[in-house]
């Protein structure tokens, strides 16, 4: 019993420290947009993978930035509508 108090109790900390771990009410959208954003933040930071996309894309590196960066708003396109069961 002790094991799993403090097994509960490392995952709360970690669903605490990184958003992107989620919890039990988080929706699939949130979870996907989640993974989305992280990925597209990967590509931005790594400079070699973002010289890749605009050599594959043929565009300047800035513009490729510019367009990922773009992507990140809204990276699953919108959310789903709301019913009265989520309220």
């Amino acid at each position: 019993a002790a094991d799993r108090y403090n097994n509960n109790r490392q995952w709360e900390h970690l669903q605490a420290k990184y958003v992107g771990t989620g919890n039990p009410d988080t929706t699939k959208y949130e979870w996907a947009t989640n993974q989305q954003r992280d990925t597209l933040a990967s590509h931005v930071g790594h400079s070699d993978m973002l010289s890749y996309f605009a050599i594959a894309e043929n565009h300047a590196v800035g513009r490729t930035r510019y367009e990922i960066l773009e992507k990140m708003v809204q990276p699953c396109g919108p959310p789903p509508a709301k019913t009265s069961d989520d309220l």
